[in-house]
């Protein structure tokens, strides 16, 4: 084959591989259970799913898969991840436009059976698993008295409170009893939880993919699955 034949089918096949990428919308979902779960054989999750029912109403050509938080985060700030659900953050204020809430959800600080906090300065001193990229508290992250440990995900959290290597972990009640769950501790193996903070999960969109999209269309599609009680009957379903 001529180099110059050779030449033409590398700039028709790069050209493609953009196209593609530039005209399909780029969809994230959080890699936390029960919201975004990556089996190896297949993704769900309540978020997941939610996004999936929302792409389908809107007709949206789409790649949509399962990420940690920090990848995300990262993503949204420079547009190679257009659309997902988390939490609001600082950091990406200038970056993100919010299309609409979620309900708010409570942010614990849990410990093992015998280990209660009853207050924030119960925490002084101890060492609390904090998953990699979120941000749940600012009166946990900001109180240089309580040590946190990163970890990947829930799951790595919660093995090393069950080896006594944290003294708590940090997070949404949901998927710390999904890791719990997924490890087979039992129903008692937590203490009581201690609410830290309550924070609502957005639908978002990088303010550099908004000529890919329709806000008012995502906004008036997805405020309708709510209404509809989607998001209640995936929260039964993974309880």
């Amino acid at each position: 084959m001529k180099l110059g034949t050779i030449y033409w089918l590398v700039l028709v096949f790069y050209g493609n591989a953009v196209a593609k990428e530039t005209s399909f919308l780029q969809v994230r979902t959080i890699a936390v259970s029960p919201y975004g779960i990556n089996t190896g054989a297949e993704l769900k999750g309540i978020y997941f799913e939610l996004t999936e029912l929302l792409l389908t109403k809107t007709a949206l050509k789409n790649d949509h898969f399962i990420y940690p938080y920090a990848r995300i985060i990262h993503e949204l700030k420079i547009g190679k991840t257009d659309l997902t659900i988390m939490f609001k953050y600082p950091e990406l204020s200038s970056y993100v436009t919010y299309i609409y809430p979620l309900p708010a959800l409570k942010n614990v600080v849990i410990g093992r059976k015998n280990d209660v906090f009853p207050s924030i300065e119960s925490l002084h001193g101890k060492v609390i698993a904090y998953l990699r990229g979120a941000k749940f508290s600012d009166v946990v992250d900001n109180n240089a008295a309580i040590f946190k440990q990163e970890v990947i995900d829930f799951n790595q959290g919660v093995i090393l409170l069950q080896k006594g290597r944290v003294d708590a972990i940090i997070g949404p009640l949901a998927p710390i009893q999904s890791a719990a769950n997924k490890l087979y501790l039992k129903d008692d193996f937590f203490g009581e939880p201690l609410v830290v903070s309550q924070r609502t999960p957005w639908l978002q969109v990088s303010n550099k993919s908004l000529q890919k999209i329709s806000v008012k269309q995502l906004k008036q599609s997805f405020a309708l699955l709510l209404q509809q009680g989607e998001l209640d009957k995936l929260k039964s379903k993974y309880q």
